[in-house]
């Protein structure tokens, strides 16, 4: 672990504890629980709060650990005047932060380092947005694919949700260390980022007994996954081969989407229309051409009358790819947004990731955004594509290879 050595007190003094900036809270962050990488599966809230999730490493970690049950996603945006000095001295201030925060060690200024102690499975991983490089000139580093997506015809995209400089994404078994992180970074970056929103989601602990997720209309979410961890891995991470500057190779993207579920007419809907919209069985994700959820749906089937057993507008049929590299690394949240008038707003943080967002995952949205049948409950309200940053080893720290 990397410590004082980064000279984090002279770092500090080159601007990062000045200025100030209001931003966004959004949602309320509900639940408890699940399991990390490197642990058993079943591992409930009971005995995370020590777990550690290693933070050095080839790829930055919150991508393929199973995802806990808390986490937030900050948007920042750079203050003006900042050039790629201060974009440095801050990438090597949360690198030093988050390898100690990860590890259940307290960063130099952490007044709580009591909190700080129980990490229960804290990660924290950064992307940088579109707009980063707009603003300091690194066109020559910037991914080919890194681009707002372009408009969808179900769209309804408020800019207080919209794509920002810089991402950090923070999951926690526990709202306490995940709370306490993100003040720590966000504090860190005074002077250099401002804060545009925060986007709590929640997830439930049950998962790791064996229930799968399921989003707020019950419906499972996320069956069909690649095998990120072997033969699918290049649909993750950025290769070699596919990198337009070396210090991407490791490295990956997320499409955060905020989609707004219309709880109260999806509820006025019986249950065969629901499960028609959706493709399957409500209860046990298994597809409506029968088996199990892990089944794959049968898209050929048909009824005795000819019509296909899977409309041809049903989620499933639409979300299901055309092409082999069709297909992305899915980690949604649930979030609620309680207004001042008591009003909630339901909704899914759509989080996938994947090693370039044009190839595989805008054919899967084009298609969704034509004629998918839960577009009569949902509505995408926020939209944002970030370049994740490659892993690092100790002693170096996020994004040195781009900036250096």
């Amino acid at each position: 672990m990397s410590a004082p050595d980064l000279g984090r007190r002279a770092l500090l003094k080159g601007g990062l504890l000045g200025g100030a900036g209001a931003f966004t809270l959004a949602g309320a962050v509900a639940s408890s629980g699940a399991a990390s990488e490197g642990s058993a599966p079943g591992t409930s809230s009971t005995g995370t709060a020590d777990l550690v999730v290693p933070f050095h490493g080839e790829h930055q970690a919150g991508i393929t650990t199973p995802p806990p049950p808390h986490a937030v996603f900050v948007g920042m945006d750079l203050d003006d005047g900042v050039g790629t000095t201060e974009l440095g001295r801050l990438m090597r201030v949360w690198t030093d932060d988050i390898s100690r925060l990860t590890a259940g060690v307290a960063p130099v200024t952490d007044q709580e380092p009591e909190v700080a102690a129980r990490p229960a499975g804290l990660t924290v991983t950064v992307g940088w947005g579109p707009g980063l490089f707009d603003r300091l000139g690194l066109d020559d580093r910037r991914p080919s694919w890194l681009a707002p997506l372009p408009p969808m015809p179900v769209d309804d995209l408020d800019e207080a949700y919209g794509g920002t400089d810089l991402l950090l994404q923070l999951c926690s078994h526990s709202p306490v260390p995940l709370a306490h992180a993100r003040r720590l970074l966000v504090g860190a970056a005074r002077g250099i980022a401002t804060p545009r929103w925060v986007q709590p989601g929640f997830r439930d602990p049950g998962e790791q007994a064996g229930l799968a997720f399921r989003n707020e209309f019950g419906q499972v979410d996320g069956t069909v996954q690649p095998d990120v961890a072997d033969r699918d891995a290049d649909l993750l991470w950025i290769g070699p081969a596919s990198a337009s500057h070396p210090g991407w190779v490791g490295g990956s993207s997320l499409v955060l989407r905020r989609i707004r579920m219309d709880m109260e007419d999806w509820e006025r809907a019986d249950r065969v229309a629901r499960e028609h919209a959706v493709g399957r069985d409500l209860a046990t994700g298994a597809p409506l051409t029968g088996g199990e959820e892990s089944t794959p749906v049968d898209l050929h089937a048909v009824l005795p009358s000819g019509l296909p057993v899977v409309d041809r507008h049903a989620h499933v049929r639409r979300a299901s790819p055309h092409a082999p590299h069709e297909r992305f690394l899915r980690r949604p949240y649930s979030y609620e947004q309680v207004g001042t008038d008591g009003t909630v707003e339901t909704g899914l943080l759509f989080a996938a990731f994947q090693a370039d967002p044009v190839r595989q995952f805008l054919p899967v949205q084009r298609r969704l955004a034509e004629g998918d049948l839960l577009n009569i409950w949902t509505v995408p309200v926020g939209s944002a594509v970030y370049a994740v940053l490659p892993g690092c080893a100790e002693g170096d720290w996020l994004g040195r290879a781009l900036l250096v």
